[in-house]
């Protein structure tokens, strides 16, 4: 039997599809070194164990498989009934064994993989809806994936560094979350800069702003809430604090 092969032609597209399974390959080594009992240990998110974000990331495919099948179909399914039955999704499933826990993360990945794969090259246009509410075409749902993959393997606490995390994605991620601030107005009086570029987010037009600078994944990681290593932080506007991050983070 010949093997199956995306269905989508974009060549943008399909490079999209390459880096989030890339980042589910990434996520899934850095799972595998962790033994069940270290599972059990903190991870780099307040109040959530290893267990929580391999639910999360777990259940994360599932919902994301969903829109997918909604795009394919025009039936719509919801990402989750409701914000309340996700957080209860997480909570159960920090409660499986471990090798419940690992096949949950497994077995999700390879469903929505071949949703991606068997979705027609004219249904990625396809509208459907976040669980935030934003209407969106269904390729939209390839970069929900892949931040979600790169940031929480870093989550994990288990050696992945927001440096592992390609340059694409960085950009990209940061574009979101400070794009999230200016939308909430919540950049006031704050500029952020990468070193040796003249790429700059936030308040720009602010008299005395406070200027957060470092390399590319030193300012993605402080403007993710993990921490300020390797920034510098000019000026009083804001005092160097980091808004509050997206919902999705």
């Amino acid at each position: 039997m010949a093997a199956r092969h995306d269905q989508a032609t974009d060549p943008v597209l399909l490079q999209s599809l390459l880096q989030a399974r890339r980042g589910t390959a990434f996520f899934a080594r850095k799972l595998n070194e962790l033994s069940d009992a270290e599972l059990d240990g903190g991870s780099l998110l307040p109040g959530w164990t290893r267990r929580h974000v391999v639910a999360h990331v777990g259940y994360n495919a599932r919902a994301i498989a969903r829109l997918v099948e909604w795009a394919a179909t025009g039936v719509e399914t919801p990402m989750y009934s409701s914000p309340e039955a996700r957080n209860h999704e997480i909570e159960f499933g920090a409660t499986l064994s471990p090798i419940a826990l690992r096949h949950l993360f497994d077995h999700s990945a390879v469903h929505l993989n071949v949703e991606w794969r068997d979705l027609p090259a004219d249904a990625w246009r396809h509208l459907v809806k976040t669980a935030q509410g934003r209407v969106v075409p269904a390729e939209e749902t390839v970069w929900m994936r892949t931040r979600e993959v790169w940031l929480h393997a870093v989550d994990l606490d288990n050696g992945a560094t927001f440096s592992d995390i390609p340059v694409p994605v960085l950009e990209r991620l940061l574009g979101d979350i400070t794009g999230a601030w200016h939308t909430r107005g919540t950049d006031t009086g704050l500029v952020v800069r990468m070193e040796g570029t003249a790429v700059a987010f936030g308040d720009t037009s602010a008299a005395n702003p406070t200027i957060i600078t470092g390399p590319l994944a030193a300012v993605v990681q402080w403007a993710a809430g993990r921490g300020s290593g390797g920034v510098t932080v000019e000026g009083s506007g804001a005092n160097g604090a980091v808004p509050a991050a997206p919902q999705w983070i």
